[in-house]
């Protein structure tokens, strides 16, 4: 087995994936819904040293403090709120800027639920980024299905007259 197939091997056998809808999308890149303080520390034990927020501070299960346990654990923190009501191409642009700015970085995303979060990557994706547009899609499905304000955001026009639905819930 190469080095870098070894080093990927590793990490999957780590993470965490008792956190809530835990992701890896890449060898660098994994995302979840709101991790807790101890789980913060056992993302960055996998080397991650960018924690991305999606999920306003407001929302009911959102850290007290999380800048400040982000900063204290040696990581950089990046909030882009996006409120779940009505996302914003502006949002996603900030969104796109901040990954491609830390492309050759390890970075942990979240929100929440990872509905955010899911639905924000396989937008990206079908830009042409980071994966095939149906594994973005396969990833998001198993989280939930887009509908209203979500399903035009993510371009499924076909949708926007559905209720978002929740994998294991809905369908």
């Amino acid at each position: 087995m190469r080095g870098s197939a070894r080093l990927k091997e590793i990490r999957v056998m780590r993470d965490p994936t008792h956190i809530l809808n835990w992701r890896r999308l890449t060898g660098r890149i994994t995302t979840s819904g709101q991790p807790s303080e101890a789980e913060l520390a056992e993302i960055r034990s996998l080397g991650v040293t960018h924690i991305v927020n999606l999920g306003p501070h407001h929302n009911k299960g959102a850290l007290e403090d999380e800048p400040g346990t982000v900063t204290d654990l040696g990581m950089q923190y990046i909030y882009i709120p996006v409120e779940f009501e009505c996302p914003t191409d502006a949002d996603f642009d900030a969104f796109r800027r901040t990954l491609e700015g830390l492309k050759d970085t390890s970075i942990h995303v979240h929100c929440i639920y990872n509905a955010r979060v899911s639905a924000f990557f396989y937008r990206y994706a079908r830009t042409g980024h980071l994966m095939p547009e149906t594994e973005a899609f396969e990833n998001m499905d198993g989280i939930w299905r887009p509908g209203a304000d979500w399903a035009e955001f993510i371009g499924n026009p076909d949708a926007s007259d559905q209720p978002n639905r929740y994998a294991g819930e809905d369908y």
